[in-house]
Parts: C-alpha cells; sequence; structure tokens
C-alpha cells in the first residue's frame, strides 16, 4: 500500500493478508501513516529504515511510541532513529507469511539498506530501493563513492528478476526522465516513460512501482555500461560514467 508522506516522499505498508500483520517502510510523517494502518485494519510489527535521514527516519521515535513492541530495523552502521535491530546483507524478516530480505546499499547514506519482499505466491517481488534507486535516477552519493552506488545500483538491485516491483522514496520521476533524455536523445523507452509520467502527475497519480525491466530500459545510472551512456559521460569505465552522470545531474537544472 503507497503511502504519500511530506511533500514528496513514500512511506509503503507491507501486508500479508492471511495474518494482517504488516511492515511499514520509512513512517516519516507518523499520523498519516498511524491512519493507513488503521485503514488498512492490519497489526504493525515492523518499521522499515531504508536509510537515517530524516524525511525517512524521522517518524520511528513517535511511531515506536504508538505502537508498543514494534521493531525498528534499519541498516548496519546508519544510526538511524529508534533503531531497536541493524540488519546487513541476506538478513530477513518475517513478516505473517512475507520475507522480506535485506540488500545492503551504502552510499547516500554509510548503512543505507534496501528491502525486498517475497510473498511466496508466484507474484512479482517488491524492492523497497529508499533514496539508492529513484524510478529513472539515483541518490546523491553524499559521503559515498561512485564504486558503492555502482554496487548498490548495477549490481544488486539491477540484478533482480526483470519483473521485481519498485517502490522509491521520491516522486522524482518527470524531472529525472527529463535528465535522462539529455543523457540519451534518441531512447524511446525514455520519451514514453516521460510522457506517461507527466500524464499520471498530472491526474494527480503516483508513477511508482516502476520495474527492474523499465529501470535497465530507461534509468541512465543503471546504463552507465551501454554505449550511449558511456559516450554522454566521456569515460570508457562503468564506474566513471556513473560517477559523471551523477555529477551532471547534481548540475542539472533543466
Amino acid at each position: 500500500v503507497i503511502v504519500p508522506i511530506l511533500s514528496d516522499n513514500f512511506a509503503y505498508l507491507i501486508i500479508d493478508d492471511a495474518s494482517k500483520h504488516a511492515a511499514v517502510v520509512d513512517p516519516a510523517e507518523p499520523a498519516t501513516v498511524l491512519e493507513a494502518i488503521k485503514r488498512e485494519g492490519v497489526a504493525c510489527t515492523h518499521i522499515l529504515t531504508t536509510h537515517s535521514h530524516y524525511d525517512h527516519a524521522g517518524g520511528n521515535s513517535t511511531m515506536a511510541r504508538s505502537l508498543p513492541g514494534v521493531e525498528v530495523i534499519g541498516g548496519k552502521g546508519d544510526n538511524a532513529q529508534a533503531v531497536t535491530k541493524e540488519v546487513g546483507e541476506g538478513d530477513m524478516i518475517k513478516v505473517g507469511a512475507v520475507d522480506v530480505h535485506v540488500l545492503y546499499t551504502p552510499c547516500h547514506t554509510p548503512g543505507h539498506v534496501t528491502f525486498i519482499a517475497d510473498a511466496k505466491d508466484g507474484s512479482p517481488k517488491c524492492a523497497f530501493t529508499g533514496d539508492t534507486m529513484f524510478v529513472a535516477g539515483c541518490g546523491r552519493l553524499n559521503s559515498g563513492s561512485a564504486a558503492q552506488m555502482y554496487t548498490a545500483l548495477v549490481e544488486k538491485i539491477g540484478a533482480l528478476p526483470p519483473e521485481t516491483l519498485v517502490y522509491v522514496g521520491h516522486e522524482y520521476t518527470v524531472k529525472n526522465l527529463v535528465f535522462a533524455l539529455t543523457v540519451e536523445p534518441e531512447n524511446a523507452a525514455i520519451k514514453d516513460k516521460l510522457e506517461w509520467a507527466r500524464k499520471q502527475v498530472a491526474e494527480g497519480k503516483h508513477t511508482v512501482p516502476s520495474t527492474i525491466a523499465a529501470e535497465r530500459a530507461t534509468n541512465p545510472f543503471l546504463r552507465c555500461r551501454e554505449p550511449s551512456v558511456l559516450s554522454f559521460s566521456g569515460k570508457a569505465d562503468a564506474v566513471e560514467c556513473l560517477a559523471e552522470v551523477r555529477a551532471r545531474k547534481d548540475a542539472f537544472r533543466g
């Protein structure tokens, strides 16, 4: 369940329908998220924190006070607010019958994690990527390195099955696609998705979820091994390409 919060953030409810147990991802606006929990009629057993920034973790203390016994999960070394258990690569959290696997994806923050929910019922897995992957974008490197982002974005998240649903931390899709089109002006998939995203936003709708397949086709940071993106960056190495494209995105005012 998508829960829009703050100005452009997303929180999410991961619900096991059988047990009515749920986890909430990045509930930075507690009143809104608590109302969604009540509306869905679920018992929230876990708070899943992708990273420590206030617009993702800032509601943890209030949520924990409102939900006695809830376990607050965050990434190892990220020191996110009110976390009671830190997790790393390969760890798993059970939410009812749903398995939530952890990818350790540090860069944007030192202990950023991505959560992969698997209902084990044949439906696509769901990736909750925080500020590591956006629709057609990635997070700022901050104190991290391009090599870290490459590992997190390309080698870990980008290697998930193509049908995996991608639930990101912010509604940045239109401006990300506008930039992506400057990187690859001939990319028809980017043109089509930008037209769709503008229509979605104009109608007050969200642009999540994406899929790994769609990101492979449109996300310049995931495409930093493609000849067209390497050419744009003027680099021969994929990690250097990612660094250059990220630097140009930082300076982009389109």
